[in-house]
């Protein structure tokens, strides 16, 4: 909800200097809503005001900034200011920032913070993109198991303030491996003098660090959780993921998955199209437009090499653009739903011949369909066209429907199969793009055409 009208009384306020109104201003408004609003002024202008808010305020509108706005107050701000707004951060929010600040800032600024918080960020930081522990937030509570609940309710109550979640609270033993998880509600609801490890429950769902972020998010989501927790190869627990995070990862992951499914190269980020050049989105596009282009003259080759069939049979060339985007059409309703299946764990490579089978039998029954209609069309409704000596509009229209029909089959088959291939040779299934396997069909789909109406009808 940005609302460029309010950028003039902003600035107002910031000329006078007007504090107690813009603590007002922004104390009264979800932190997200007031970043939509600040996000219309100035690098300079932003942090005069985020600078009246007090610490945790403000870290909280700053965290909900676009990255480019961020990295530029980041780059305004004396090292101080920095290293200040940097500790107020939540752990991934910070993580996130310090590694879009150019390295030899990131040198100048880790003196300046506390070494827990600088352990905190190298460690975070240290974590391959892509994974759990890369996205994770070290915010969490830990109880021991051996304190009374009266004990623990006062010990969330002391850390509720500095923690991003505390709805479940994570059992540790003296290694701090993961044992067991209480809930908020299991500890108001338990007697007091009752003992964390009496109540816990020890069946706790997890991932490790190097588990891929769009799993562990799957995972946030199939089970209903608030907050999912990270352990390492020792099962220490070194962080959680919480539920708005596993939406962000999977909007982002979706948007990567639709881009490269039209095979839209480059980095694939939600939320960035009107900041992305028309220049970036040409290098990102056109290479895979030309070349598809190229692939499409194989078509040309073989309506060529059929030209004698189609100048002695015209009215083929009336149902070319039909064909096209027939086969096109049922390969990609194929490909998405197996990249959905795959991307939900629904099916593996494994159950290759079993997706296969599947698809045909849809195949085939759209493919009797359609090539029924066509059949009828032709044979009831196409007048004006001579035909050769010894062909009917009946014989012809059987050609037609028999051709789009082993055209649908086939394209079925293959936008099943090519995601289950991918995915078995490691390479990301959305890479069965829709434009490549609509180019692959259009070739592969004419071939079909012309062969069989060759074969059926002798010309």
């Amino acid at each position: 909800m940005k609302a460029p009208l309010v950028a003039p009384e902003l600035r107002e306020l910031v000329s006078r200097n007007d504090v107690s109104t813009i603590q007002d201003f922004c104390r009264h408004m979800h932190p997200k809503a007031v970043a939509d609003f600040l996000a219309t002024l100035g690098p300079r202008e932003i942090w005069h005001i985020l600078r009246a808010l007090e610490p945790q305020l403000r870290a909280e509108v700053f965290s909900n900034l676009d990255e480019d706005v961020q990295l530029e107050i980041a780059e305004s701000l004396t090292r101080d200011e920095l290293a200040q707004l940097i500790s107020d951060m939540p752990p991934d929010d910070r993580v996130d920032l310090f590694k879009q600040i150019p390295p030899e800032k990131q040198d100048l600024i880790l003196p300046a913070l506390a070494k827990a918080e600088r352990e905190d960020i190298r460690k975070l930081a240290s974590y391959p993109e892509g994974t759990a522990g890369s996205v994770m937030t070290s915010d969490y509570v830990a109880l021991p198991p051996d304190i009374t609940v009266r004990e623990a309710l006062e010990r969330v109550r002391l850390e509720a303030p500095d923690k991003e979640t505390v709805y479940y609270a994570y059992v540790v033993d003296d290694k701090r491996r993961l044992i067991g998880l209480v809930s908020l509600k299991d500890l108001i609801l338990a007697s007091p003098h009752k003992l964390v490890k009496d109540i816990m429950r020890r069946d706790v769902i997890f991932a490790r660090v190097t588990d891929d972020q769009e799993d562990v998010a799957r995972m946030i989501q199939k089970y209903d959780l608030i907050a999912l927790p990270i352990i390492n190869g020792d099962n220490v627990l070194v962080g959680i993921i919480t539920h708005d995070d596993a939406v962000d990862i999977i909007t982002q992951e979706q948007t990567e998955d639709l881009e490269k499914f039209m095979a839209i190269s480059g980095p694939h980020e939600a939320g960035v199209y009107m900041k992305t050049s028309v220049w970036e989105f040409f290098k990102r596009r056109a290479p895979w437009v030309i070349g598809l282009a190229g692939l499409e003259l194989f078509s040309g080759m073989v309506i060529h090499h059929f030209q004698v069939t189609l100048m002695r049979l015209v009215i083929l060339a009336f149902y070319m653009p039909m064909l096209a985007a027939t086969g096109g059409n049922t390969g990609s309703q194929s490909a998405v739903l197996v990249i959905r299946a795959l991307a939900l764990k629904e099916i593996s490579p494994g159950d290759f011949f079993k997706v296969l089978f599947k698809e045909c039998r849809v195949a085939i029954l759209i493919a009797v369909t359609l090539g029924s209609l066509l059949w009828l069309k032709v044979s009831l409704f196409t007048s004006g066209i001579t035909l050769p000596m010894g062909l009917s509009s009946a014989v012809v229209g059987m050609a037609i429907g028999v051709a789009f029909a082993i055209q649908v089959i086939v394209a079925a088959v293959i936008g099943a199969a090519l995601p289950l291939v991918y995915t078995a040779i490691g390479i990301d299934p959305a890479g069965a793009t829709s434009p490549t396997l609509s180019t692959i069909m259009d070739v592969v789909g004419m071939f079909i055409y012309f062969s069989i109406a060759k074969a059926i009808l002798g010309v």
